[in-house]
């Protein structure tokens, strides 16, 4: 145990693992968080920032192992890059824009080994400004994933969206969900491994939402447990290219529809590829919009 460290958040033990790209300052509150909750082995995989992340963590936090991926290599592969390498029985997850709030990682810990069943837990996360990020959702069928789409560009509260996002949903309780936000979650090794850890086919977007569904295919479970909270920053690295990054969106939204549908719905992928090209302009034509709005 490192000196000025607390104690260990558990009997089992847990590796933090922090995918960085160019967010050096957040990185360094982000591992003073985790320092603070007992996490002795802190394991970033730095998408090679050219903040000077590196220097300025291995500056403040000698102990913390930096996995140099060589290259801006997404998100989940980053990510499976650093877990590749750390010690911990149990695999905290998250954006280094991340900051985790005292007793979280002990009671996702906590929550794992109530479940023996439970793969991964997420915690509740937070905005900056102290809303609710909508985190845990659902599994859309197709109608309610296109109703969302399109009508929660302009309609957030319509009644799509609010299925797909639990908007409705008690979040004061935990629960078995479909799945969690990528932004922070802790998940048992083995169930990591079993499942092969993020699909490196991701390049940033949904690789959450897919470990989850291949997780529950395996007969695990996910929970949510809104004792464990999280404020998260959000869009720290993506905001550097944002329509890169809304492109990839919508290829990871592809890829997932791909994945998880068979029979007669397999044949509309070329209708879901259109719809989500379309989607995807929109989602660049109001970015552009808003940025010379900023202006």
């Amino acid at each position: 145990m490192s000196a000025g460290h607390s104690q260990s958040v558990s009997a089992v033990s847990v590796s933090a693992v922090v995918v960085n790209f160019n967010a050096r300052e957040h990185l360094l509150e982000c591992v003073r968080s985790l320092r603070a909750e007992g996490v002795d082995d802190v394991v970033v995989a730095d998408n090679d920032s050219a903040d000077a992340s590196t220097w300025a963590l291995a500056s403040s936090d000698p102990d913390a192992r930096i996995v140099a991926t060589g290259g801006n290599v997404g998100y989940g592969t980053a990510a499976n890059r650093g877990a590749a390498v750390a010690s911990g029985e149990l695999l905290l997850v998250c954006n280094s824009d991340v900051v985790v709030e005292p007793g979280s990682v002990k009671a996702m810990a906590d929550a794992l080994a109530a479940d023996p069943a439970v793969a991964l837990v997420g915690p509740l996360v937070e905005n900056l400004d102290g809303t609710v990020y909508p985190t845990p959702r659902t599994f859309p069928d197709l109608g309610v994933a296109v109703g969302h789409a399109f009508l929660g560009m302009v309609a957030p509260g319509n009644r799509f969206t609010r299925r797909y996002r639990m908007l409705d949903a008690d979040r004061s309780r935990p629960a078995a969900v479909d799945w969690v936000s990528g932004a922070c979650f802790l998940v048992r090794r083995t169930a990591w491994e079993e499942v092969g850890g993020f699909d490196e086919s991701y390049f940033m977007y949904a690789e959450d939402v897919d470990l989850c569904w291949r997780a529950h295919r395996a007969g695990w479970k996910v929970a949510f447990e809104p004792s464990a909270r999280v404020v998260h920053v959000q869009g720290v690295s993506s905001d550097l290219a944002p329509y890169r990054m809304i492109v990839e969106h919508h290829r990871s939204l592809l890829r997932f529809y791909r994945r998880t549908t068979t029979g007669a719905r397999a044949a509309l992928v070329p209708v879901v590829a259109a719809g989500l090209a379309v989607r995807a302009a929109l989602a660049c034509a109001r970015r552009s919009v808003e940025s010379l709005r900023a202006r």
